[in-house]
């Protein structure tokens, strides 16, 4: 059966935002249907668009990378967990939201004991009524499944992508793997029983603006002792950096939890999945004595890319990806990940490699803009080295939760203790 996608605008828009909010001319009765066939997965991408046509800053995400979510042979998340999504149409076939829930046995859920599952890849037209018939679709399977809270918008993977309710930043285009919805999105949320576990901010800068004066003088300091070096990565040599990049990220982001150790082969995937699109200019590491103590870690926006795709990544894609690398179109940056190793943290490392990072792209005209990765507001570390480079704060994101069983304490997400 074909679809209608014909949902009508009501030309409202919010004070703060160019988002046209969408409406239903008459009451239908609205029912779910859950995705298990290729023809319903198809219609679980198409909502988004859906929802978000009009607005000139919604980028939408490649149909694959949604997919692989949702495919046991793709997603690794499946050995530890289940997926469901589902749609939900009136009886004239018009789709009008999405959701999808996950368990995750390796999920991290700090400050409380509740069992914690997971809804993501929500969607829905401004109508309360709907967006609740969504939330209690992935409710009630979660607490089949024993779960006692749901954490969402997240992904069912790692949180580089899709993560997070955006509340604030909507004046511009999303970077890539930055989840995205119109503002109305706060209030179903909110109206269900959802509360603000954790924030998530972005910070923002130009790439041409001076560093501050502690960067070049921490630089001097270290660049003076010829056991500390710091180097962007050689696309020919990747395997070798891959285990740095293991070594790195295990030793600062692994002990506390909030992340699992990585190993060097599937960093070695990933980097072979990034190399197309890799500026080797703008991923660094640093040593001491050879030992890789710190990463600064940093791609293109692929968004810059992909906003003239349409969802669809083939072979013609795939041609002018290529072109739009080799020929400088993108201006824009955005940070991957970013760390130091415990012993060596406090100690201006990562001045060390960002200014390294900046002598050589400042002035040069290759990029002008460079927003970085989230940062949580139980981590005020990055916060405070997001700030020390003198950003400015571009977006807010909010991952909520919603525990099924009110009369139970809600906590926010702790501050990290750094070791």
């Amino acid at each position: 059966m074909t679809k209608k996608w014909n949902v009508f605008y009501l030309k409202k828009k919010s004070p703060n935002s160019n988002i046209l909010i969408l409406t239903l001319n008459q009451r239908n009765k609205m029912h779910l249907i859950e995705v298990t066939s290729a023809a319903t997965a198809q219609d679980f991408l198409e909502v988004q668009a859906i929802i978000n046509a009009g607005n000139p800053n919604y980028i939408r995400p490649l149909n694959n990378e949604v997919n692989e979510v949702f495919d046991p042979l793709k997603n690794k998340n499946f050995k530890y967990g289940e997926a469901k999504r589902w749609i939900l149409e009136t009886d004239d076939g018009t789709l009008v939201g999405r959701i999808a829930a996950f368990t995750n046995s390796k999920y991290i859920n700090k400050g409380t004991d509740f069992k914690t599952g997971g809804v993501g890849f929500f969607d829905c037209i401004n109508d309360q009524a709907a967006a609740n018939l969504l939330f209690d679709t992935a409710k009630d399977w979660l607490a089949q499944k024993g779960m006692e809270a749901m954490d969402g918008p997240i992904n069912f993977g790692d949180r580089d992508k899709w993560w997070g309710l955006m509340v604030e930043g909507f004046d511009k285009p999303p970077m890539y793997g930055m989840s995205y919805n119109p503002e109305y999105y706060e209030t179903l949320f909110t109206n269900y029983g959802f509360q603000n576990y954790y924030n998530q901010y972005y910070y923002a800068m130009s790439v041409k603006e001076e560093l501050p004066s502690r960067f070049p003088e921490r630089h001097a300091r270290f660049a003076a002792k010829p056991d500390y070096v710091a180097k962007h990565v050689k696309l020919s040599e990747l395997e070798k950096y891959a285990g740095d990049f293991a070594t790195v990220y295990n030793a600062a982001w692994a002990q506390h939890g909030e992340a699992k150790e990585i190993t060097k082969e599937q960093v070695i995937k990933l980097f072979k999945t990034m190399k197309p699109i890799m500026d080797e200019r703008l991923v660094w590491f640093a040593y001491y004595k050879a030992e890789p103590i710190g990463m600064f870690i940093n791609i293109p926006d692929l968004n810059q890319y992909f906003k003239h795709f349409n969802g669809k990544l083939g072979w013609f894609e795939k041609l002018r990806l290529l072109y739009m690398t080799k020929t400088g179109k993108n201006k824009q940056l955005t940070g991957l990940a970013f760390g130091i190793v415990p012993k060596y943290q406090s100690l201006g490392i990562d001045s060390f490699m960002i200014q390294e990072c900046s002598l050589l792209i400042k002035n040069k005209d290759w990029y002008d803009r460079y927003e970085m990765g989230w940062a949580g507001d139980w981590n005020p570390k990055m916060l405070n080295i997001y700030k020390s480079l003198g950003a400015s704060p571009s977006r807010r994101m909010v991952t909520f939760r919603c525990l099924f069983d009110s009369s139970k304490p809600f906590e926010r997400h702790p501050e990290m203790v750094y070791g």
